[in-house]
């Protein structure tokens, strides 16, 4: 038997019960999204329930309305612990509770310390330049020439939990960024930062500043032991991560890893690995499609968004198609990112829970709002227990 759990990052749908705390009441990235776009939406995730999702929240999602028949059980799963970010959301799937707040910079300059600007600076022996909030995509473009010129590394955050290193690759090359980013991690440990981040980019000023496939995340150790090592592995399940999953987890429980760059290569590493029988085989593939959030969210763009999830329905009926009888398909997000919401952070919201099993003739059930992500990796553990 093989799990397929899908993160759909950011694909909040809707503002949680403690969203008034992150001040994001009225944020809802699903129906937002929807209301930019008219007609029919999503066909496949229609069919499967997500309308339905919605409808447990009290609403109706335009154009991907609840089905009287969805062929996957369907429910709403509520953040547990605190935070609204990646690392949180996905730890709280493999059962590991964040009990307090990362370290979150202030937006202006300087963001960071000049405690922690000093270390870095010794420890990677370059200058620091930016020292703010920003969007990755604007800073390269108004420092990048600055950071050709003098070798100075460009350094910022965002809302996240999070210090981003950039670098042009004629200047430093991604080898040198990453033990930058290594030595930085080592750091940031003290100031409880969730996450050091290798920026690596090309072009010029002429022409813009581009980033590449070869960005690298550096996360914080895990403040505890995961599902995954605890009760998947004794039970004899391989583990197989996909997209950024292996960074998420600092490669702990992982047995396999494809660090694919994008979702159209998450999605053809998935399609491969349904390409081989899975009847004498326990594996859970755990997939993150981080388009959605890094493309469209954060960049505040409704229209791209809609397309990247119009491709990701398609995509995952055709990942439906080629999975073998008894196999799981759970399609799930970690947190919001609503693009038509105030500034470009996360936003603090429920995700859906759509969980179908390839030829089961069974009637979905309605899971209503379940308390804690770890549903997700918990309804795993219990299908692999009945596929004995």
């Amino acid at each position: 038997m093989r799990y397929y759990l899908i993160v759909i990052d950011s694909f909040g749908i809707g503002a949680d019960s403690v969203a008034s705390e992150y001040g994001d009441v009225e944020a809802n990235t699903a129906l937002n999204i929807c209301k930019a776009v008219s007609g029919p939406k999503w066909a496949f995730l229609q069919k499967i329930g997500l309308g339905n999702c919605c409808e447990i929240l009290g609403y109706q999602l335009p154009g991907c309305e609840a089905v009287s028949a969805p062929i996957a059980s369907y429910g709403v799963l509520e953040k547990k612990g605190f935070g609204k970010d990646t690392l949180t959301g996905h730890w709280e799937m493999a059962g590991l509770y964040a009990k307090s707040e990362m370290r979150i910079f202030p937006s202006e300059y300087p963001s960071f310390p000049a405690s922690l600007v000093n270390e870095l600076e010794t420890a990677a022996g370059r200058k620091i330049i930016g020292n703010k909030a920003a969007s990755g995509t604007e800073i390269i473009q108004e420092l990048g020439e600055q950071h050709m010129k003098t070798g100075s590394i460009i350094c910022y955050t965002s809302a996240d939990s999070v210090i981003q290193i950039a670098a042009h690759e004629d200047v430093i090359s991604k080898e040198e960024l990453y033990e930058i980013c290594k030595k930085a991690r080592t750091i940031c440990d003290k100031y409880n930062v969730g996450r050091v981040i290798a920026r690596p980019f090309t072009g010029n000023l002429k022409d813009g500043f581009i980033r590449t496939k070869n960005r690298h995340d550096f996360s914080i150790a895990l403040p505890g032991v995961t599902l995954l090592e605890s009760v998947l592995k004794p039970m004899g399940v391989e583990i197989i991560a996909v997209g950024k999953i292996e960074d998420i987890f600092n490669g702990n429980g992982i047995d396999i890893s494809y660090p694919e760059k994008g979702n159209q290569a998450c999605i053809a590493r998935a399609y491969d690995i349904a390409s081989i029988p899975s009847q004498n085989v326990r594996q859970l593939v755990f997939i993150n499609l981080v388009d959605t959030d890094m493309l469209y969210g954060h960049r505040r763009d409704a229209a791209g968004y809609f397309n990247a999830i119009t491709e990701i329905s398609s995509n995952l009926e055709t990942l439906y198609g080629k999975m073998c009888d008894g196999d799981v398909m759970n399609i799930t997000a970690d947190h919001g990112c609503d693009p038509t919401f105030k500034g470009t952070d996360h936003t603090r919201e429920y995700v859906p829970m759509l969980i179908c099993r390839k030829g089961d003739s069974n009637d979905a059930l309605n899971l209503g709002i379940i308390r804690g992500f770890d549903a997700v990796m918990r309804d795993a553990i219990n299908c692999f227990h009945l596929h004995r």
